[in-house]
């Protein structure tokens, strides 16, 4: 492997030294987990929101295959200009591109299709547990087949995380014939490798399940995990399912905690008494109403990691396609990457102020870096009005 590390996204810095990730400081100085008061007028909105507010379509794709048949769900928009292919992350679904989705059909002519991956969201596969990189990508290139035939539009993969490692694999092994673009979001090869190191720690530090799909949302706005409050209401609803039987809570990690209600200051008045007898009621209500909990147990899939990420950078590097590369941040790329950005063999953008989750914290950021790219390479056409907005356009 070239030499080590050595990027410091906004994933290192969630699983930095093996420690759990930091709960962001709420105004006052609380904590996420802390108890705090929203106060009148100021609680936001945890419901969620459908996907149709953001695709235009929605269809289960029946592909054929060696291991039988598989049903792949897939969000559209669009109907004219280049595809733009999206690829989510581990544990995510397509929906984490519903909003970027909105942001990128505004700025430029293209379709989207974003693919819930196998094992994730409402894809159906025979064997989901079967995660290889070479079997993922394989997937991509059968789902493109089957909706396109043996004459695909031009496309462009996008891919965050898991799934940029996952669009790498595929446009390296020219399983997309029409391949004009690949783009890759807060995943770099010496990063992904030493997060690995942290990451169980990390799935044991999240809550096992939820009372509702609002608590839900509000978690992972909560905590950090995504900070868009607006794509968490619409994304989190393909990360977790509901149980298919009551079960009781397990432990103080059950069910997602901090979460106090204006009415909490009387309660506490009166020697906490109210607050006890809350608890234990929506404990009931818990039981009556199925939780929630993770659609994928990526614990489970650890043994598949490792073949995600080592050797990414050169395999990346290989791609003879116009390549871009947008991370939360970074100190330093590793020797290969920092040559191949030298030699302009891909463009690198950093997208401050963001979580992991960059198209999720900031859509129109990534929606503008992506855009650009495309009308750079005169891909595609502006509509909107849209101007090229950084200093490589």
């Amino acid at each position: 492997m070239a030499q080590s590390l050595i990027t410091m996204s906004a994933l290192e810095k969630h699983l930095h030294m093996g420690g759990l990730p930091p709960r962001p400081t709420m105004p006052g100085g609380l904590q996420s987990g802390s108890k705090m008061r929203m106060g009148p007028g100021r609680k936001r909105d945890f419901s969620p929101v459908p996907w149709s507010q953001y695709f235009e379509s929605m269809e289960d794709v029946v592909v054929e295959s060696e291991t039988g048949k598989a049903s792949f769900r897939v969000y559209r928009s669009g109907s004219e200009g280049p595809v733009l292919l999206l690829l989510h992350g581990g544990g995510h679904s397509a929906l984490s591109w519903a909003v970027f989705t909105t942001a990128i059909t505004s700025r430029i002519r293209c379709r989207v299709l974003a693919i819930d991956q196998r094992g994730h969201g409402e894809t159906k596969v025979r064997n989901p547990e079967e995660l290889s990189a070479e079997t993922m990508a394989r997937d991509i290139g059968n789902v493109v087949e089957a909706l396109y035939g043996d004459l695909p539009p031009p496309i462009m993969l996008i891919g965050h995380s898991m799934g940029g490692a996952i669009a790498v694999h595929t446009a390296a092994a020219n399983l997309v014939p029409s391949l004009l673009g690949l783009c890759v979001i807060d995943v770099v090869e010496g990063t992904a490798m030493d997060a690995l190191n942290s990451m169980q720690n990390f799935l044991r530090s999240r809550p096992k399940t939820f009372k509702s799909l609002e608590n839900a949302i509000e978690w992972s706005v909560k905590s950090g995990q995504i900070r868009n409050l607006e794509s968490a209401r619409v994304s989190m609803a393909g990360q977790i399912k509901q149980c298919e039987e009551a079960t009781t809570p397990e432990g103080p990690k059950a069910i997602v905690e901090g979460i106090i209600e204006e009415e909490e200051e009387d309660e506490e008045e009166n020697g906490g008494q109210s607050i006890n007898k809350r608890k234990k009621e929506d404990d009931t209500d818990t039981k009556k109403e199925r939780p929630y909990t993770w659609r994928i147990e990526l614990s489970k899939t650890e043994k598949y990691w490792e073949g995600w990420f080592r050797g990414l950078s050169n395999l990346f590097l290989s791609c003879a396609i116009p390549k871009q590369l947008l991370l939360a941040g970074v100190d330093r790329l590793d020797k290969d990457l920092t040559i191949g950005q030298m030699q302009g063999k891909f463009q690198m953008q950093v997208l401050p102020q963001c979580g992991h989750a960059v198209h999720e914290d900031a859509p129109d950021k990534v929606a503008e870096a992506v855009a650009t790219f495309l009308l750079r390479h005169r891909f595609t056409e502006s509509v909107g009005g849209f101007h090229c907005v950084f200093p490589a356009c």
